[in-house]
């Protein structure tokens, strides 16, 4: 055989491995597979039957036409990891993708080029992951980019004697990659409407406590997964993947819950979990489908900060309550008679509840360490006298977790009438929690919604009228005591039905807003007093728009079966007519079960000298 024919007869044999694997069809089924598909992130279009990757760097594609193309991918990827390697052998693209790599070689048989991955390796060697755990932290009001609350994987390592020491494991998370300059507001809005980058990102299990769970004082929800050693091992082949590779972060789908959906999918395919997305994936919704798919061997509660030092302070009685605080802010010392008169079990007490408040608030609240590290160490001293007392005991785990609470999406049929005209309801909320709502599960004296429609059927000219348009609307009701002192707020946008001095009601854009104090009165009752503000835009108003400032008084009860809210609110618009609006007003819920609600409400309003009882009942369904 001529020397030069060798080469040709190389090629060809190539060929034809190749071919042979590849049967008339394979490449075109294996492409439309919900394996590769999900691999790929392709979503089918919108319009046409065509797909189309989430992906949104180009680096993640081998084929120029990988992004619309999943068959064009697929055959891109074949042909790249069986290329013979050259060079750096990290660059190869089993190296670079070997999740597709894995799965590809498991259905076709295929060259294997020798190459050594040991970026990737000792990658996955530091990791030392034998178990993944979803991991859940708790709402956060404060931080519009939380309120929804945030989910990330944490990599378990092997388990040593049946222990091991978590903190040091590694997490998976998902987040816009934000300018640290950004405000709270800008970063809601460009999250909403796509303005960030989203990146992958691995970090340690103690940095993500000391962020959620000592900063910001949220609790930790830990499900651990039923994963196999090869599905996991599939994960962080994927992670490897994606990590640093840009995926447009968007705060209500593609968010950080979205993307480990697609980590769990891609580990064990058939999970289908995405599949549950339609407009928006909240955390605690994406936990509720990972545990209805069985996916849940062990869960793990790990209460905040600012929740272990509530249980403590809890264990007082009011007057070592009281106490607790006087030692706290420096008006009573640690040696005062009035401590060391107390019986052995009480003086340990106050001494215990009181260090983890003064620990709580150096770090929470960077109290002067010159004043707190003097008041810990004598606490301690003080305690360490006391040795046969036992110690304050943790939290209790919460009855029912944050994804056994309601669902998320509601519906709602109701009849009233506003003066004289009768109508009929429907509102229509796609996200997520209300102070009427059932309470379990939920933080109490939280409320947020997003995008809740209200359309009235007026049944004297069957006139159909858009009620209410709420886009966002947020209160923050936490009660204040002798430790902690928080701010009650809300804010809220959208477009309303208001009165006009003609007696019409116009629809008319507005936004709102408030901030004051709200104290517990019993364990489920708790008064607020806000001073508000409205702004209302309309073409109907004499200026073109109107301001008024105002107050709301009112009482809050949260319980798992009643909750009622009543109160005044009055309000004075100062720019058009001047003329001011007060309402009286009651409105509860009885909570049939976690996700049906009968809602009933009366009000007695006084605007442009003219007196209107309203009344609304009506039955919620959430899904």
């Amino acid at each position: 055989m001529p020397i030069r024919t060798l080469p040709a007869l190389i090629i060809g044999l190539s060929l034809c491995t190749t071919a042979q694997a590849e049967q008339p069809g394979t490449i075109t089924r294996l492409a439309s597979s919900e394996a590769w598909l999900t691999l790929g992130h392709y979503h089918p279009d919108t319009l046409g039957s065509g797909y189309t990757s989430q992906a949104d760097d180009d680096d993640f594609f081998l084929s120029p036409n990988g992004k619309a193309n999943p068959e064009a991918e697929l055959r891109a990827t074949i042909e790249a990891i069986t290329r013979p390697a050259s060079g750096n052998d990290n660059d190869h693209a089993r190296c670079e993708f070997p999740a597709r790599d894995a799965w590809i070689r498991s259905r076709l048989s295929l060259r294997e080029p020798e190459v050594t991955c040991s970026d990737y390796n000792d990658w996955k060697a530091e990791l030392n992951t034998e178990a993944v755990t979803l991991v859940f932290a708790a709402s956060y009001l404060n931080s519009p980019s939380s309120m929804f609350g945030h989910t990330f994987l944490r990599l378990d390592p092997p388990r040593e004697d049946g222990e091991t020491n978590l903190l040091l494991a590694n997490t998976i998370s998902y987040a816009a990659d934000a300018a640290e300059h950004d405000s709270e507001i800008l970063f809601a809005y460009r999250g909403i409407f796509g303005g960030y980058p989203g990146i992958t990102a691995v970090q340690p299990y103690y940095e993500m406590i000391k962020v959620y769970s000592d900063i910001e004082n949220r609790d930790l929800w830990e499900y651990r997964l039923n994963l196999t050693a090869a599905e996991v091992d599939q994960m962080l082949a994927h992670t490897w993947e994606i990590q640093d590779r840009n995926f447009d972060y968007y705060f209500f789908d593609e968010n950080c819950a979205y993307r480990l959906l697609a980590l769990i999918d891609v580990a064990r395919p058939g999970t289908q979990l995405l599949d549950e997305v339609s407009t928006h994936a909240i955390p605690s919704d994406t936990i509720r489908w990972v545990v209805d798919r069985g996916l849940v061997e062990e869960i793990h509660y790990r209460p905040s900060a600012a929740t272990r030092v509530s249980h403590s302070l809890g264990e007082l009685s009011p007057d070592e309550r009281r106490l607790a605080a006087a030692i706290a802010n420096g008006y009573v010392a640690v040696d005062d008679d009035e401590v060391q008169s107390l019986a052995p079990p009480a003086q340990a007490r106050v001494l215990d509840a009181t260090y983890d408040y003064v620990r709580h608030q150096t770090q929470a609240e960077e109290w002067p360490r010159d004043f707190s590290a003097p008041l810990s160490h004598d606490l301690l001293v003080a305690r360490s006298r006391l040795q046969n007392q036992p110690s304050l005991g943790s939290p209790a785990r919460p009855e029912v977790r944050d994804d056994q609470g309601h669902d998320t999406m509601r519906l709602g049929i109701n009849t009233g009438s506003t003066g004289e005209r009768r109508y009929s309801e429907l509102s229509l909320r796609a996200a997520y929690h209300d102070l009427l709502d059932p309470p379990a599960g939920y933080r109490p004296g939280a409320q947020l919604q997003f995008l809740r429609l209200d359309a009235r059927l007026y049944h004297d000219k069957q006139e159909l009228q858009l009620e209410n348009l709420v886009g966002v609307e947020i209160r923050s009701l936490t009660p204040r005591d002798g430790f902690f002192k928080p701010l009650s707020w809300q804010v809220g946008f959208g477009g309303r039905r208001a009165e006009l001095e003609n007696g019409d009601r116009a629809f008319t854009p507005y936004v709102d807003g408030g901030a004051g104090g709200s104290w517990r009165i019993t364990n489920r009752i708790q008064a607020l007093a806000l001073l508000t503000g409205d702004l209302e835009i309309s073409k109907h108003l004499s200026r073109g728009y109107d301001i008024a400032p105002g107050a709301d008084l009112a009482l809050l009860r949260q319980d798992h079966r009643l909750s009622v809210m009543t109160g005044l609110r009055s309000k004075s618009w100062v720019v058009g007519e001047h003329h001011r609006e007060d309402e009286l007003y009651m409105q509860g819920a009885w909570h049939i079960a976690r996700d049906y609600s009968v809602r009933a409400q009366l009000s007695r309003t006084h605007h442009y000298d003219r007196y209107e009882t309203s009344w609304k009942l009506g039955f919620h369904a959430f899904f």
